[in-house]
């Protein structure tokens, strides 16, 4: 690659190249990372609804969010009627609050959900359906809290017939404490509708943690760095 061509493949920023009918033609490491939340189709009409009227570049400010990803603007451009392109720019994708290197012993994670999930399912007729992948190890976590931010998420749902909790990981995504770099996992609540009164709860519960919530219409998801026991000895 040239010179020209790196500095777009590793910009901060993510970069996509659609063709006419809304393909993906290239795009850079940044932008891969998005699309592992956000669909196509969606940056594609993002791309077309801000395109300028006439062949150039446009750039506008607006504010954007997929997951934990969010955008203060973009700039749409084409040449032609072939291809059209889009570079989104980012926020910090963490607040500084919610930065803080977790404490506390080394947990399992299902463990813990399904304790949640047992106590959430007394005296209620609901369908609690489990997508666990169980090559996530125990991680370094403070229990207690993170049982009460899990039973405050059901508790935004316990309206439904059918709850789904899924845990993953997310790939090629990290965040850096004390100059090391932690993969992240991510515990995801879904269900039909979600119970605003307790959703306001659950952001003010989430405030005083360093827990990361994200919120997306009727799915809530924390996502958590991948700190073991081992990890932490390797960096003293």
């Amino acid at each position: 690659m040239t010179l020209e061509q790196q500095w777009l493949e590793y910009d901060f920023n993510p970069f996509i190249l659609f063709s006419q009918d809304g393909k993906v033609r290239s795009l850079n490491s940044e932008a891969q990372f998005l699309l592992g939340v956000a669909t196509p189709k969606e940056i594609f009409e993002l791309a077309t609804t801000h395109a300028p009227l006439t062949y150039g570049f446009k750039t506008i400010f607006l504010e954007v969010e997929f997951g934990r990803h969010r955008f203060f603007g973009i700039t749409v451009g084409y040449i032609d009627e072939e291809e059209i392109g889009i570079k989104l720019y980012r926020f910090p994708t963490l607040a500084k609050n919610n930065i803080q290197k977790p404490e506390g012993e080394p947990t399992n994670i299902f463990t813990v959900i399904d304790l949640c999930i047992s106590s959430n399912s007394i005296g209620r007729s609901i369908e609690f359906v489990k997508d666990f992948d169980p090559t996530i190890p125990d991680v370094i976590i403070d229990s207690n809290q993170l049982v009460k931010l899990l039973n405050q998420m059901y508790k935004c749902f316990l309206h439904n017939n059918k709850i789904a909790t899924r845990v993953y990981y997310r790939v090629g995504e990290y965040i850096k404490y004390d100059e090391k770099k932690y993969s992240l996992f991510s515990i995801e609540i879904v269900a039909d509708t979600i119970d605003k009164e307790a959703l306001g709860e659950l952001k003010e519960y989430v405030d005083s943690t360093c827990f990361y919530l994200d919120i997306k219409e009727n799915k809530l998801t924390i996502n958590l760095p991948i700190i073991t026991k081992s990890s932490l000895k390797a960096s003293e």
